[in-house]
């Protein structure tokens, strides 16, 4: 493929290899931390397709560049569909936009109580909405329910309540879990039989696919999902994720609403093109299944022992534990970085495509000692 990272000409070569030996150095040398997938750097390929983009001389601007043309043609040929695809900074920006198009200001969206656009995300889907109401259930490890929905779409019917009008999936869930082929049907049938589009957050959407095994077709539209947010960020990019409507009359004016919000970058490359290092190879996928191994490595561990509980069977890159309160203290004080306020309690440690095996097995080795020494 031309301008790929797989066919390297140009004379840019010396600086590309360059890059590529100094992020290889990086992974192999500081400390790395368990707080969030989002402390890894960039993945060597997806610089290099960067510096690729930035020496392959001029390119037409907001989005008009062949480096754009050629990723979103990849995304529709990873999805086996002709679908639209939009590039925007960050996950908040693709989730409140693709939201803010799915909904007007009266409507409402049916989410589980521990999403990301729930918690996370600072009002943003009720803003660039005008307004739309979050509505959230409860579910078991993280995970919305065709009867959760059913109940929050029958409370009521009058003209008093938000008129729901979308589903919105997180995939992986906020607490490490992941919606089963079947679960997401399920979802999508009861929401097709109320008249809501079905959105899918997938800021971990590839941990999911390398744990279930399955096509991402199978997860998102053969599925009955509208719309998902692709998250490349968290899996090896600098920055930036893809919306990908896959009912393509949804994203109509979608590109105004990008440029309104502040989000329709001018040199769109250095967004579009550092996915070719993932999409290539299948490096995605291969950088998704390491940070989920490395996660069942950590709960393997850490569920051995004594005084330490899994809060949930972790299914992608996260692991959920309850450590006794002076062994996470000391954790701390030791240097290790984690979050407790995130999920639904205990402490949150998150894997990513750089994860060391030695990182882990040093992390339980002070575990072990903290709590024996309790």
């Amino acid at each position: 493929m031309a301008g790929s990272p797989s066919a390297r000409s140009h004379p840019s070569a010396r600086l590309v290899h360059q890059a590529i030996t100094a992020t290889h150095d990086s992974v192999h040398g500081p400390t790395q931390h368990f707080a969030s997938d989002n402390y890894a750097g960039i993945y060597p390929e997806a610089l290099a397709a960067l510096i690729e983009a930035n020496t392959s001389g001029h390119e037409p601007a907001y989005g008009d560049d062949s480096w754009t043309q050629q990723v979103c043609d990849r995304i529709r040929d990873l999805f086996q569909t002709d679908c639209e695809v939009f590039f925007v900074f960050n996950g908040t920006a693709a989730n409140s936009l693709a939201l803010a198009s799915l909904c007007q200001s009266y409507h409402s969206v049916i989410c589980h109580e521990l999403a990301h656009i729930e918690t996370d995300e600072c009002g943003g889907p009720e803003f660039f909405s005008g307004g739309s109401k979050l509505l959230t259930a409860k579910g078991e490890n993280g995970k919305l329910t065709p009867d959760a929905i059913e109940e929050l779409v029958t409370r009521r019917a009058d003209i008093h309540y938000p008129k729901p009008k979308v589903v919105a999936l997180t995939q992986a869930t906020e607490v490490g879990t992941v919606y089963t082929v079947e679960e997401i049907r399920a979802i999508a049938a009861i929401a097709k039989r109320r008249h809501l589009k079905v959105h899918m957050d997938g800021a971990r959407f590839a941990n999911a696919v390398a744990r279930l095994n399955v096509h991402p077709s199978e997860l998102t539209w053969r599925a009955g999902v509208d719309v998902l947010c692709f998250g490349g960020t968290k899996n090896g990019l600098p920055v930036g994720e893809a919306v990908v409507f896959f009912d393509k009359g949804l994203a109509a004016d979608f590109a105004y609403r990008l440029k309104q919000a502040g989000q329709l970058a001018s040199k769109m490359r250095f967004i579009s093109a550092p996915w070719l290092g993932l999409l290539d190879n299948d490096v995605w996928l291969r950088n998704a299944r390491h940070a989920n191994a490395m996660a069942q490595l950590m709960a393997e561990r850490l569920a051995d022992i004594p005084g330490v509980h899994l809060l949930f069977e972790p299914e992608s890159n996260a692991v959920f534990a309850e450590l006794p309160g002076q062994v996470a203290s000391a954790l701390r004080t030791k240097g290790w970085r984690f979050y407790q306020f995130i999920g639904s309690g205990g402490c949150r440690l998150m894997c990513a495509w750089d994860t060391k095996q030695e990182t882990v097995e040093r992390f339980i080795d002070e575990v072990r000692a903290l709590c024996a020494a309790r």
